[in-house]
């Protein structure tokens, strides 16, 4: 695949990250995976649930963290449909279109903005988008408003609560960007934040 670029009816992994630490944490990842299979993915996998220590602003509850894969049909020959827009569109159009449906389905359950990090009712990430590389800077002070998109996540590579979901399910998955598996990432990741298993996957 090239970025940005059309596709002959391929099928894309897309890595999604979740996360609450209010109300029923474990039934809000289950809506926001409800709702996500509504915007026409096939959900193809699901890690387990882990409860994770807040990581930057640290006064708030521990949150509940997962991650999924779910596949979308793109390119010039796909019969697929869904909120994505016409098949026809790049990869590039397809994933913007996803972020903007990911940050809706966010405020429609409740998610209000007004701390950095803060607590959050859900919140969705969007990991990696096949091999897609939008906008991408190692520069993380560039990563500032959460409208605009970025992939992959310019900051899953140092976060625990990301890269062990992520592992579970995807160990052998290539970061774009700094070209290692998420097993190696996890392997030299400087992040002594505790993660625990909370909900193993069946």
């Amino acid at each position: 695949m090239t970025n940005g670029g059309g596709l002959d009816k391929a099928e894309i992994a897309v890595y999604l990250g979740l996360g609450s630490n209010l109300g029923d944490r474990e039934a809000n990842l289950r809506e926001a995976i409800a709702r996500i299979e509504t915007l026409g993915f096939d959900v193809a996998r699901a890690s387990s649930i882990y409860e994770t220590e807040p990581v930057g602003f640290t006064d708030q509850p521990w949150f509940l963290n997962q991650v999924i894969e779910a596949k979308v049909f793109s390119g010039p020959n796909s019969e697929h449909s869904s909120v994505l827009g016409d098949p026809k569109t790049t990869a590039t159009e397809q994933a913007e279109a996803l972020l903007s449906e990911l940050l809706k389905i966010e405020h429609e359950m409740g998610r209000e903005r007004r701390v950095a990090n803060g607590p959050r009712v859900i919140d969705i990430d969007l990991l990696l988008f096949g091999d897609l590389i939008i906008a991408h800077s190692k520069d993380e002070a560039s990563f500032i408003d959460r409208t605009e998109i970025f992939v992959p996540h310019p900051r899953m590579h140092v976060r625990r609560f990301v890269l062990e979901p992520l592992c579970e399910i995807a160990p052998e998955v290539v970061h774009p960007v700094l070209k290692k598996t998420c097993r190696e990432l996890l392997a030299w990741l400087d992040d002594s934040s505790r993660v625990r298993l909370c909900n193993k996957r069946r």
